[in-house]
């Protein structure tokens, strides 16, 4: 039995049969997937694939130097157990939506959290998403005109276009090609394995 602890809401990214990424969950609910024979776990070692087991996986976890320093660890009563970063689904082939889900988070995640006008980086309590053509003048709750902004510049700019407040963009909103929370994901070190399974073809995976 695997005990409550941090490492249990670790990211783990899961792969379909046909190992094509779908989503990513915490390695809770990895290893109720692991346990019930619904997943095998994927380790990528210098370009090389291995696949496991529940069983061979926990056997392999007694071995601490088979790990990395970015593996996370799970307690149970009889020992620890290192965190699959990458999980395939055996009975699953279902390819994922080619979308991005339009929200908040994934606003702030492609515009990394700094302000679309002036530039400076910001925590997420700071920001707001402004509509870059107001909905007063016409403009829509898409891609290419939600931008995130602080506080300061959203009340200079007001239900005016950026022309108009004598603003500039310091860059052009576009959708992005893959869920932008996985490219911040992809700039750890903890994560480097994932992009052996993400190409450049838009793909959706939802956090959680």
């Amino acid at each position: 039995m695997i005990a409550a602890n941090a490492g249990l809401n670790a990211n783990v990214l899961v792969l379909n049969r046909l190992y094509m990424a779908v989503r990513v969950i915490n390695a809770r609910r990895a290893f109720s997937l692991l346990v019930r024979d619904l997943a095998e776990v994927i380790s990528v070692d210098d370009g090389r694939y291995a696949s496991y087991d529940f069983d061979s996986w926990t056997e392999l976890s007694t071995y601490r130097d088979n790990f990395d320093q970015h593996t996370d660890w799970v307690r149970t009563v009889r020992m620890n157990i290192a965190v699959p970063k990458i999980i395939r689904l055996l009975g699953y082939d279902r390819l994922p939506k080619q979308t991005v889900k339009l929200n908040r988070r994934n606003i702030y995640a492609r515009d990394r959290n700094l302000c679309q006008y002036c530039g400076q980086g910001f925590p997420t309590s700071e920001l707001t998403l402004d509509h870059v053509v107001p909905r007063a003048h016409g403009g829509k709750s898409t891609w290419e005109n939600l931008v995130c902004c602080c506080v300061s510049c959203n009340s200079h700019k007001g239900g005016r276009t950026p022309a108009q407040a004598h603003m500039k963009l310091i860059r052009k909103p576009t959708q992005p090609r893959r869920n932008p929370v996985i490219n911040l994901r992809l700039g750890m070190d903890k994560y480097a394995c994932w992009q052996a399974f993400l190409d450049s073809a838009y793909w959706s995976v939802e956090l959680k």
